[in-house]
């Protein structure tokens, strides 16, 4: 980061971006039915965010019994997260970031080489970030769905009906998920 990226505690940054439908769609408005989890995906051809998808799934009742509204944002267009969220099966908005520049307002950075391609084949490690774009680009040959940018790292977070930051989960890597129960708590110690 070239400076501090928000953090527990901050007024979450806002924004106005279009759903799978074309719809805009404003952190105000869906903060005013009570806290927020916003999930930040890697890009829609993602493996490890297709993994994520399916624990979404699974998870996605216990958030709601919480009160919680539960949005992604994708990079790309919403024609492209209709379709994710038709072939992952997702009852919820997923919004696009065709700019990333929501992204980079809660500090979500490109990913280092090994933070990506570490389940590669172990000989493509040593090489250069453009031998693993080339890697990338072979394996969207066969069949992998075209992305936006492959290097760019997820993050989930938890924000309260007045704003405020309650949890900042950046990813180290493309497969480390939070724990549900982070999650759930997060969106719980405030409504006692």
């Amino acid at each position: 980061w070239d400076s501090l990226p928000v953090q527990v505690g901050d007024t979450a940054p806002g924004f106005a971006l279009p759903d799978q439908a074309g719809t805009t769609v404003t952190l105000d408005g869906l903060a005013t039915n009570g806290p927020v989890m916003v999930l930040f995906w890697r890009h829609f051809g993602c493996g490890c965010g297709a993994d994520r998808a399916a624990r979404l799934r699974d998870e996605l009742a216990d958030y709601r019994s919480t009160g919680a509204s539960v949005v992604i944002i994708g990079q790309g267009l919403p024609v492209q997260a209709a379709a994710y969220a038709e072939e992952q099966d997702l009852d919820l908005p997923i919004l696009t970031d065709e700019d990333r520049s929501t992204y980079r307002t809660y500090g979500l950075l490109d990913a280092l080489l090994p933070q990506v391609v570490f389940d590669a084949p172990q000989w493509l490690w040593s090489y250069s970030r453009e031998t693993a774009q080339r890697f990338i680009e072979e394996r969207r040959v066969g069949g992998r769905r075209l992305v936006n940018n492959p290097w760019l790292l997820p993050g989930e977070f938890v924000i309260d009906a007045d704003g405020t930051l309650k949890l900042t989960y950046r990813y180290q890597h493309c497969e480390d998920f939070p724990d549900p129960r982070i999650l759930i708590t997060a969106v719980t110690e405030h409504a006692a």
